[in-house]
């Protein structure tokens, strides 16, 4: 029985969700869907690399010889092998990390939920680099901490100014490989200090580490997690190297601390999809990666120079950018008189997009800056829409 004129619902929501907000990327990505839109705007990896007859194969595969398994509840830490070709993957002669260190995620998103719900209390301190990764700003604010931004340079956040602003943080979150938004490294030295300097105020530090697999240079440089494995969580993503669309992500910890996130992912959704880990270990178990990761290097790596080119070529003096070693994205700073917010809606009019700097700061924005990714866009296309871009920046100086 239906009723005839029910009274319109007055939905009560909590604090933590009045707060919540939108992503300015996606909701730029809904405008610059259309096909005659040149966008700088997503952080998407390219379709060209995903490796779609490689997976079809291994979903045949493992639905046809452990197809009840596959489909069936899994562990909420992950799919054994899997998780020991992690552990042996990150290991090194000086520092071998364990299968048990790690915690298989739906995405890199949700570990950073995660970690924040188990080490966050409202107002705690956490320290944040400038600029920083939108996706994990946007989770951690859910939590309310205090954000403390760590002052950087062209390299990166400067580890000696960790001890005079990091007393009584919760933790630290960073990006040293090719960081998003801004594509630049954080230097050996420095991640040896940033270490030390974490280390010394008992402070975790958090590595986050999607695009360090896309050095246009060969390796990157060593991975914190190695130099103090007791200290540094270490993120690390499928998305970049495989294909996004399967959510497969990872944390790696000292087991106390991946015990209590284990915790928190049972109250969240009880496990990572046991298919998609079956097929991700199926694709990679015999060493894919090492032929399939040096074709995704050269095609970004001529994208990111087909930019750059273009950035010299048609873009005033005044506006400066980074030239990033690896990863998909390049940073702008504009004159300061230039809000890039209000000079996006004309670029849209204009049938280019990109996205504003401003949401990427925690605190103190600089609304002269934006951010170009340009692995989805072949290089006729970068050129036109990076000369729309400099005219349109030219008009305003």
């Amino acid at each position: 029985m239906k009723m005839e004129h029910p009274t319109p619902m007055q939905w009560q929501f909590s604090q933590r969700a009045q707060q919540l907000q939108s992503s300015v990327i996606r909701e730029i990505l809904k405008v610059t869907v259309r096909p005659e839109v040149i966008s700088f705007a997503g952080g998407l990896p390219s379709p060209a690399t995903f490796p779609v007859e490689r997976m079809q194969a291994a979903f045949d595969k493992v639905l046809s010889q452990q197809g009840k398994v596959a489909l069936q509840y899994g562990p909420t830490d992950g799919y054994g092998p899997l998780r020991e070709w992690i552990a042996q993957s990150l290991s090194t002669a000086d520092a071998k990390i364990l299968p048990e260190q790690v915690l298989m995620v739906s995405g890199s998103q949700q570990g950073l939920d995660l970690l924040a719900k188990v080490l966050v209390d409202e107002g705690s301190k956490v320290l944040v680099e400038t600029p920083s990764y939108l996706g994990a700003l946007q989770a951690f604010s859910v939590y309310r901490p205090e954000f403390v931004s760590v002052p950087g340079d062209e390299h990166g956040l400067l580890p000696d100014q960790v001890a005079a602003i990091g007393q009584g943080a919760r933790m630290l979150y960073s990006l040293p490989n090719f960081q998003n938004p801004t594509g630049r490294t954080l230097p050996l030295e420095r991640r040896l200090a940033l270490v030390e300097a974490c280390a010394r105020l008992g402070l975790p530090l958090i590595e986050d580490d999607p695009y360090g697999a896309l050095s246009y240079r060969g390796e990157p440089l060593p991975r914190m997690l190695n130099m103090n494995p007791q200290g540094v969580i270490y993120m690390g993503s499928f998305s970049k190297v495989l294909t996004p669309g399967i959510r497969l992500g990872y944390v790696v910890a000292p087991v106390p601390l991946i015990r209590k996130l284990e915790q928190a992912k049972q109250a969240a959704d009880l496990h990572t999809a046991q298919l998609t880990q079956m097929v991700v270990h199926e694709v990679i178990k015999d060493g894919f990666l090492d032929q399939h990761i040096p074709t995704i290097r050269k095609l970004y790596s001529d994208q990111c120079q087909a930019m750059l080119d273009a950035l010299e070529e048609f873009f005033p003096a005044g506006v400066t950018w980074t030239k990033p070693a690896g990863g998909m994205f390049l940073w702008l700073t504009l004159p300061k008189h230039i809000d890039s917010m209000k000079l996006l809606d004309e670029a849209i009019a204009d049938l280019v997009a990109f996205v504003p700097g401003a949401p990427f700061y925690a605190n103190e924005a600089e609304h002269n800056t934006l951010r170009l990714s340009f692995v989805t866009v072949p290089p006729e296309k970068i050129r036109e829409g990076v000369a729309k871009l400099g005219k349109l920046i030219a008009s305003k100086l």
